[in-house]
């Protein structure tokens, strides 16, 4: 372990806080969010997303500008099309354990701890 605490980025005094309050304004939207479960499997196009997430394709192309300047999301050229994947898998987690900490508010036994005992059989 690095005894130095101002080298972690996650100690309580790092200079990194403010940007990740600004991450979690940016996953402060449920369009946003659903956009990010359906990119965690993989690239789709602004049509295939909005159908998924249940927007227009311009309400869905304006989010996806947003977590793009936010580096969430990166595009790839594909002929016409452009498709959107997540950047990297650290906002899919962001995301799951959000959700994971919901199916905890509401009491009882998670579906998440159901599955996890399953896999441990």
């Amino acid at each position: 372990m690095n005894a130095d605490n101002s080298a972690c980025s996650l100690s309580a005094d790092s200079q990194y806080v403010e940007l990740a309050v600004e991450v979690f304004a940016m996953l402060a939207d449920a369009t946003r969010v659903r956009i990010i479960l359906a990119l965690r499997d993989g690239e789709m196009a602004v049509g295939a997303l909005a159908d998924v997430v249940g927007k227009s394709p311009a309400a869905v192309s304006q989010h996806l500008a947003k977590m793009r300047l936010a580096r969430m999301v990166s595009t790839r050229q594909d002929g016409t099309r452009v498709l959107y994947r997540l950047e990297n898998e650290h906002a899919r987690q962001l995301v799951a354990d959000a959700i994971f900490q919901a199916e905890h508010a509401l009491g009882g036994e998670p579906a998440h701890h159901r599955r996890d005992r399953k896999a441990a059989s």
